[in-house]
C-alpha cells in the first residue's frame, strides 16, 4: 500500500534521510522504531508532504505522492496523527472530529452521523465529553481524539508519531488495543515509536532506524528476539 524508495530528505540545506526505503502491505501495522533524532518523524512528514524529497519515490496504493501537497495526500487516504496530536483546543470534541471530513469529498449529514457513531464506538469517552472543549481533555484524550480525527476522514493508511509518548499506562494499553483493533478493520498503520515494547507487541513486521537510514528489518518476533534491536534501541 505504501511503498518508500531510496527517500532522501531534510530541513534547508541540512540532510536528514540518506536513502529510506520502506513497504507497509494493505491492514498491517509496521512499527518504525529507533532512537530520538534519527529521522523518524522527518520521514513521516516526507510521506504525509510537508516536506518535500531531494530524491527518491513514495507511491501509495500506485498514485506518485513526490509532488502533491497535504491536502491532496489525505484526500487519497492517508491520516497523520502527529506527535504533538495539534487538536484544536478551543473547539468541541465534536467540532475536532467534525474537521476529519474536510478530506472527504462526501461531506452531508448522514456520513458524519454515521462517522461520529463509529468513532464514538471504539472511543466511549470522547462520547462522553462530546460538547468539552479540546483543552479540558486529559493527554490520554487528546490523543484518542486525534486518532479519532483521522478515522473521521475514512483514512486506509494512518500514519502515527509517537502516540503513547507521555501517556498513563492505562491510556498506552488502549492505544495498543486501538491499533489493534484498526487492523481488524483493515485500517492500515505505520507507527513511529519510543516503546519498543508496545509496538512490537501489535505490530507484524518492524523497520529500525538510525541516523537517517534503516539499519535492520524483521518480524515483530524476530526483532524482539535479536541481538540488533537491543543494541540499537537498549530493550
Amino acid at each position: 500500500m505504501l511503498r518508500i524508495s531510496d527517500v532522501h530528505a531534510g530541513y534547508g540545506a541540512t540532510p536528514i534521510l540518506f536513502g529510506v526505503s520502506l513497504e507497509v502491505r494493505p491492514a498491517e501495522a509496521v512499527a518504525l522504531l529507533g532512537k530520538n533524532g534519527m529521522g523518524k518523524t522527518t520521514l513521516m512528514k516526507t510521506a504525509m508532504g510537508f516536506l518535500r524529497p531531494w530524491r527518491g519515490a513514495i507511491e501509495f496504493d500506485g498514485h506518485d505522492l513526490t509532488r502533491l501537497a497535504p491536502h491532496a495526500i489525505a484526500r487519497l487516504g492517508i491520516g497523520l496523527v502527529p506527535e504533538s496530536r495539534r487538536i484544536f483546543p478551543g473547539l468541541t470534541v465534536r467540532e475536532n472530529l467534525e474537521l476529519g471530513l474536510s478530506a472527504v469529498a462526501d461531506r452531508s449529514t448522514a456520513l458524519r452521523r454515521t462517522r461520529l457513531e463509529e468513532v464514538f464506538h471504539h472511543f466511549p469517552r470522547l462520547r462522553e465529553r462530546v460538547d468539552q472543549p479540546g483543552k479540558t481533555l486529559s493527554g490520554g484524550e487528546q490523543q484518542m481524539l486525534a486518532i479519532a480525527r483521522v478515522m473521521m476522514a475514512g483514512a486506509r493508511l494512518i500514519l502515527m508519531d509517537e502516540p503513547t509518548q507521555g501517556l498513563a499506562p492505562a491510556f498506552i494499553r488502549l492505544i495498543r488495543d486501538m491499533i489493534a483493533e484498526l487492523k481488524r478493520l483493515g485500517v492500515t498503520v505505520l507507527l513511529v515509536e519510543q516503546n519498543a515494547r508496545v509496538a512490537l507487541a501489535v505490530c507484524d513486521r518492524g523497520y529500525i532506524m538510525e541516523k537517517g537510514l534503516i539499519v535492520f528489518a524483521a518480524s515483530a518476533t524476530e526483532l524482539r528476539e535479536s541481538p540488533v534491536t537491543r543494541e540499537k534501541l537498549g530493550v
